[in-house]
């Protein structure tokens, strides 16, 4: 009987850790982001507390409208940086885009069409330009795409005139003010977005691939995975979610802005590092770059109702930018010393 007994608590003991074994593996894929997890929790609890309106249904949307722009632009430039690189292009990207759209509505092309002929455009930029002068001629990703940026902004403004053009465009409006099934259309395209990203991060080949050439350029190459494909890809992915970006803001203004947004891939690396990302590639993940552009956003729209200068709102932006590179860079000797301990421990055990 006593063996019926602690066969018994044995089998309700293994059923214990294996209902346990999702919550504590999902807890642990929590590592990288936790402290932003935990930023968000706090920023947020201190705004609802502090400020009355923080909370209203209305405010709530335009928060969530208003780090579209810089969601959608973050998710493909986690990949990026995952690979070890960067794009200092963005927003140059996104303003040609919007210029883009305009032009093709003027010419009488259908929204819809011009709206995908942006995104490819952005897409064939980032691939054909940033990507395959990194992944291919070995460039290096600073001096690529701040000549990308710098060229884009010249064509911009000798395409524009230096003026903004009105759009009217009933898809254009809906993607940047309207709402569909109750919801600003902007706040769905964010959803699907990081749905998609998410998928790709986990569930595909490619999503491996990028991990890997980001942990080891040589070493993936030896593998067989196609590294230049890979960053080609990466960068085309960051290009067209630029674009994207492009047109989300032409749809919130309803114009087509001449002026290139030289804070959004700044913001964009801010986002990306606080949520765990590894400046040096191989680690992160696009879950920590939602938590990261949400504490941007809550801290942007905090400080904006308790009436704080956006001037002081750049200031904070780039003291975060700059925690999270110093965090990244701890967490990176962390990281370097457990493999050192690891190695000597093993060393010992077996000589």
């Amino acid at each position: 009987m006593s063996t019926n007994v602690v066969t018994e608590d044995g089998e309700r003991g293994a059923e214990r850790r294996a209902a346990a074994s999702p919550l504590a593996s999902a807890w642990a894929r929590t590592r990288n982001f936790r402290p932003v997890l935990f930023l968000v929790i706090a920023l947020f609890a201190f705004f609802s507390m502090t400020q009355g309106s923080f909370l209203n249904e209305a405010n709530v949307k335009n928060l969530l409208t208003g780090i579209a722009i810089l969601w959608v632009v973050s998710m493909g430039m986690t990949f990026v940086t995952i690979v070890g690189g960067f794009d200092l292009s963005v927003g140059a990207v996104a303003a040609l885009s919007g210029i883009f759209v305009a032009r093709l509505l003027g010419a009488g092309v259908p929204d819809g069409v011009a709206v995908v002929l942006a995104i490819v455009l952005g897409a064939l930029i980032g691939g054909l330009f940033n990507g395959y002068m990194i992944g291919r001629l070995g460039l290096s990703f600073f001096v690529v795409t701040l000549a990308t940026m710098t060229a884009l902004t010249g064509v911009v403004n000798l395409w524009s005139g230096t003026h903004s053009e009105v759009v009217i465009s009933p898809l254009i409006s809906r993607i940047g003010v309207e709402e569909t099934l109750g919801l600003p259309t902007a706040i769905w395209i964010m959803i699907v977005i990081f749905l998609v990203a998410l998928f790709v991060q986990h569930r595909t080949y490619f999503g491996r691939d990028v991990y890997a050439v980001g942990g080891s350029l040589t070493a993936a190459r030896l593998s067989g995975i196609p590294a230049v494909r890979t960053i080609v890809i990466v960068y085309a992915t960051v290009g067209a979610c630029a674009a994207l970006g492009g047109v989300i803001a032409v749809g919130r203004v309803g114009a087509a802005s001449a002026q290139v947004n030289v804070d959004l891939p700044l913001q964009a690396a801010a986002a990306v590092l606080l949520g765990g990302t590894a400046l040096a590639g191989g680690l992160g993940g696009v879950g920590g770059t939602a938590l990261g552009v949400l504490f941007i956003g809550i801290l942007q729209n905090g400080l904006s109702i308790a009436g704080v200068q956006s001037f002081w709102q750049q200031v904070v932006t780039g003291l975060i930018l700059m925690g999270a590179v110093l965090g990244d860079r701890i967490s990176a000797r962390g990281g370097v010393r457990r493999q050192l301990r690891t190695r000597r421990a093993q060393t010992v055990s077996h000589p």
